[in-house]
C-alpha cells in the first residue's frame, strides 16, 4: 500500500482520538451528557470496549501515519487526543448507577454516531471518491458543528417534533384507516411508510426553494461548496424541526406500525449520509430506483438550470411523480456545489443561525 493511500489514517486517528476522549467525559458525567433513550440501545461493556477500541485504534492509526511521513501533524493531534483521553481514565473510569434526570445532552449518541460514520465512510471516500479531497476539507468545522448540536440536542429537537405533531395527528385521525395499515406485514407497512414520507418531505422540499421566508433557512443546506458524508448535517434547527415534523405526520396519521417508522427513521439515517457522499461510484439501473450520491449531487448543483430537481431522498420515483425528475444519462456529475450567491450565506454556524432573521436574506433561486 503506498504512501499516498495511507494519508487518510492520520485524519481518521485523528477523528478517533477526538471521539475517545469526549467518549471518557461521557464516563465522568453520564447524567449530565448521555440519553437516557439511547443508553436503553446499548450496554455498559459495549460503551467500554468501544471506547478501548477507538482508543486502541487511534494509537495505532496515528502511529502508523507519522511513520510513513504523511500528515504527521494531523496524526500527532490524534495520538495526543487519545493520550489525554487514557489519562483520563480511559475505558476503565468508574462511576456509580446513573440516576433519572428530566433533561440531558446525546453525547453519547453523538459519539456512536460521528465514529461508525467516520469509520465507513472516511476510507470509503478515500478508496472510490470522485474527487481528491481531505477529510478536512474546506468548512468541515462548520458540518461537524452542526452534526454535534443535531445529535446533541436529540431530545429536544424530538420533543419540539413531537408536541405539534401529535396534537395535529388526533385532530385528523382515521381509525379505519390506521387499522387497514396495521393489519399488513411489517415489511409492507415499512415500503408504504418510505413512500409517504419521502412525498412529504420533497413538496416540503420544493417549498423550501419556492417560498423566500422558507428559502432562508434552507440556503444554509446548500451553502456546503463541497460534497461529502459530513454535508448533509447543515441544516438550520428550523428547518429540522419542521421537515421531520412534516415526514413524521402522514407516517402517524395513517397509523403506521411503531416498528416500520423505527426501520424508516434508520433508512433516513443511513440514506441521508450517503447521498450526499462523495462517493464516484456508477450504480446503473439503481440509480433510478434508490437516491445515491450523483442522483442528489445534481440537486446541490451550483447552477440555474438545477434549482428545481431531485427533492426527494429515498426514491427518485417521487420526483418522476412531481415532475422534478432529472439526471444525466452519460454519468456526469456536477462541476460546482453551493448556493448560487455563496456571499448570501456567512460562514459558521452562529451566523449561519442568525442570518435567516437579519435583513438582507438569500433571495430562493427558483
Amino acid at each position: 500500500m503506498g504512501t499516498q493511500r495511507l494519508s487518510w489514517l492520520a485524519h481518521l486517528s485523528a477523528w478517533l482520538g477526538s471521539l475517545s476522549l469526549v467518549a471518557v467525559l461521557c464516563f465522568h458525567f453520564p447524567e449530565q451528557l448521555t440519553s437516557r433513550d439511547f443508553r436503553a440501545v446499548y450496554s455498559e461493556a459495549f460503551a467500554r470496549h468501544l471506547l478501548l477500541a477507538g482508543l486502541v485504534a487511534a494509537f495505532v492509526l496515528g502511529t502508523l501515519a507519522v511513520l510513513r511521513g504523511r500528515n504527521r501533524r494531523v496524526a500527532l493531534f490524534g495520538v495526543g487526543t487519545a493520550t489525554v483521553a487514557v489519562l483520563l481514565g480511559g475505558a476503565g473510569v468508574p462511576f456509580d448507577e446513573i440516576g433519572r434526570t428530566p433533561w440531558s445532552l446525546g453525547l453519547d449518541w453523538f459519539v456512536v454516531s460521528l465514529l461508525f460514520s467516520a469509520l465507513v465512510f472516511i476510507p470509503l471516500e478515500q478508496a472510490f471518491g470522485r474527487i481528491r479531497q481531505s477529510p478536512l476539507r474546506p468548512g468541515w468545522r462548520t458540518d461537524v458543528a452542526y452534526f454535534f448540536a443535531s445529535h446533541v440536542l436529540v431530545q429536544l429537537i424530538l420533543f419540539l417534533v413531537t408536541a405539534w405533531t401529535t396534537q395535529v395527528a388526533a385532530l385528523v385521525a382515521f381509525p379505519a384507516l390506521q387499522s387497514a395499515i396495521q393489519s399488513l406485514p411489517v415489511w409492507l407497512q415499512f415500503v408504504l411508510a418510505v413512500f409517504f414520507a419521502d412525498l412529504a418531505q420533497a413538496l416540503v422540499h420544493r417549498s423550501y426553494h419556492r417560498w423566500g421566508w422558507l428559502w432562508r433557512f434552507h440556503s444554509v443546506h446548500h451553502s456546503s461548496r463541497h460534497m461529502d458524508w459530513l454535508a448533509g448535517s447543515r441544516m438550520h434547527l428550523v428547518e429540522i424541526v419542521l421537515t421531520r415534523g412534516m415526514v413524521l405526520l402522514p407516517l402517524v396519521v395513517l397509523g403506521f406500525s411503531q416498528a416500520a417508522i423505527s426501520a424508516y427513521v434508520i433508512l433516513v439515517g443511513v440514506q441521508a449520509v450517503l447521498a450526499h457522499a462523495n462517493l464516484g461510484l456508477r450504480f446503473g439501473w439503481l440509480e433510478y430506483v434508490l437516491v445515491l450520491p450523483r442522483y442528489h449531487h445534481w440537486h446541490h448543483a451550483r447552477s440555474p438550470d438545477w434549482v428545481d430537481a431531485n427533492y426527494a431522498i429515498h426514491l427518485p420515483l417521487v420526483d418522476m411523480l412531481m415532475g422534478t425528475f432529472r439526471l444525466p444519462r452519460d454519468g456526469r456529475w456536477p462541476d460546482d456545489y453551493g448556493v448560487l450567491d455563496p456571499a448570501s450565506v456567512p460562514e459558521g454556524i452562529v451566523q449561519q443561525h442568525l442570518m435567516p432573521f437579519r435583513r438582507g436574506r438569500p433571495r430562493p433561486p427558483g
